[in-house]
């Protein structure tokens, strides 16, 4: 496939997919997010992981079974949009490894809850090129008029809007590292954290 057509397919399929993450996900139950925040054993177990190989099926443009309106528009795509979607989407885990590292280093130095949750809210939304990549200028335009309106802040919601909505500067901290496990699993992937100590030992 062409440089020009990977792109073309960029353009079409990952605004979609990333700007629906852009918005912080609800909160999981208590009993779930003590699942999915099991730290890794190891650096080859922590992060993004591939799991399994992206669909090969044909295009389904017919009723999606799934609640989750992103993981019915990765279905509706190719397997070649699809493999675009998933390396996105890495690159978005690689983003949440990153903020994973820095609540260590600011734990480590005995840093209060709510400077943590701020720092990771502030490196969530200073992340454009990641969050909006493969987006054209109009799409950028759209959605930062969006977000101006809802929040006051193109980049999105500040971290004392967060801390509004859900109660806790832990909370927001926690809301702040989330992805969406529907979307990755239809995308192959996991995103499995890590312990302090094997993000400090990579």
């Amino acid at each position: 496939m062409s440089l020009h057509s990977l792109r073309s397919l960029t353009r079409r399929v990952i605004p979609a997919l990333l700007v629906a993450q852009a918005a912080f996900l609800p909160l999981q139950s208590a009993a779930a997010a003590e699942h999915v925040a099991q730290p890794c054993r190891s650096s080859a177990e922590c992060g993004s992981v591939i799991v399994a190989p992206v669909s090969q099926a044909a295009p389904d443009d017919g009723d999606c079974t799934s609640p989750e309106p992103v993981v019915c528009l990765i279905r509706s795509k190719t397997p070649a949009e699809r493999e675009v979607a998933r390396d996105q989407r890495m690159h978005y885990h690689d983003l949440l490894e990153e903020m994973e590292r820095a609540e260590c280093a600011m734990r480590a130095e005995g840093r209060s809850e709510e400077d943590i949750a701020r720092t990771l809210v502030q490196m969530r939304n200073d992340a454009k090129d990641v969050v909006r990549a493969g987006m054209t200028p109009e799409q950028v335009a759209e959605l930062e008029a969006r977000n101006e309106k809802k929040y006051g802040n193109p980049l999105g919601p500040t971290a004392d809007q967060l801390y509004l909505k859900y109660g806790s500067w832990e909370k927001v901290t926690e809301a702040a590292k989330r992805s969406s496990a529907a979307v990755d699993h239809e995308l192959g992937l996991e995103f499995r954290h890590c312990s302090c100590d094997v993000l400090q030992a990579a």
